[in-house]
């Protein structure tokens, strides 16, 4: 996406000009990395280099090399996956399609690369890598954090500051500790993502902190269904007002999804469940909240990480 059309961080303050041109040749830098790793993952050889274990479907780890380039990537083929009875229609991978797509118009960025393609075992989801961060060697804290961490559990009544409630979950036969994530834009950002795609499995092992400070959201097969599913470790912001950056993305996704974007999403969701999605927008602008977890369906995802 252009960085004119991207939403700015809030909060920051005034920089330099300079600064500003520095940034504007980064981002047109970074936009043309990604057209580069587009074109990779939809035209280069994809050959599969292991299997990554522990997952409910056929996950291939593998490498898409085209004209030279080499991108690592993640291809999840439709032949792979498992049958679902509360998601009859459409495939697991033209949800993460979807879920992808979404995330770009929102400017965020919030999800790794993603594209539907012919891969060596028939057509599938196709997912840039995402390397993790590398061990910078610091300690945890009293209670076992350590810095920059994304969940983590307290024998505390209430959260320390810079972080939110979820849940209290036993721990050990008559013990029990509060479950907690970060107080943290960028988690902030892919809850209200998970709001609007109605995503039913956001388990804390979905969220990959990446080297570049980004964090991604992943497997977005179970999401777009017609009826509220959200299942998420992300409740700390439950009923709070939403942030003015998320209106104004809201806003936006609402009017894309009368042009490109709804006509983008018409091909891999059925009608019904694109006009979901509308739904779930209009909801979000007109309560100006967070959504609180349901009643009529588990709001946390087993097993949570």
């Amino acid at each position: 996406m252009p960085a004119s059309e991207r939403v700015p961080e809030v909060g920051l303050n005034p920089v330099d000009p300079r600064d500003t041109e520095a940034q504007r040749e980064a981002e047109a830098q970074l936009d043309t990395e990604a057209q580069r790793d587009t074109e990779v993952l939809i035209h280069g050889e994809l050959t599969v280099k292991g299997r990554v274990q522990g997952a409910s479907n056929a996950v291939l780890y593998c490498e898409s090399v085209h004209q030279g380039r080499t991108v690592a990537c993640v291809y999840k083929p439709v032949a792979g996956e498992r049958p679902l009875w509360d998601f009859p229609d459409g495939t697991l991978a033209q949800r993460e399609v979807a879920a992808y797509l979404v995330s770009e118009a929102t400017g965020w960025g919030l999800v790794p690369l993603t594209v539907l393609r012919e891969g060596p075992y028939g057509e599938g989801m196709v997912q840039r890598w995402i390397d993790p961060p590398a061990a910078d060697g610091q300690a945890a804290d009293g209670e076992g954090v350590l810095p920059g961490a994304l969940l983590a559990l307290t024998e505390e009544l209430e959260p320390a500051p810079g972080w939110k409630a979820v849940v209290e979950a036993e721990v050990a036969e008559g013990r029990t500790a509060l479950l907690v994530h970060a107080d943290d834009i960028r988690l902030r950002r892919i809850a209200v993502l998970d709001a609007v795609i109605n995503n039913a499995d956001r388990k804390g092992g979905h969220l990959l902190p990446a080297p570049d400070g980004r964090i991604y959201g992943i497997d977005h097969g179970v999401t777009f269904h017609v009826d509220d599913k959200l299942r998420t470790l992300l409740w700390g912001w439950a009923g709070e007002p939403l942030p003015a950056e998320a209106v104004t993305v809201l806003d936006k996704l609402a009017a894309e999804l009368e042009g490109a974007l709804g006509e983008r999403l018409a091909a891999l969701l059925t009608a019904t469940e694109t006009a979901a999605v509308r739904v779930r927008i209009r909801r979000l602008l007109e309560t100006g909240v967070h959504p609180a977890p349901g009643s009529d369906w588990p709001s946390i995802p087993w097993p949570p990480v």
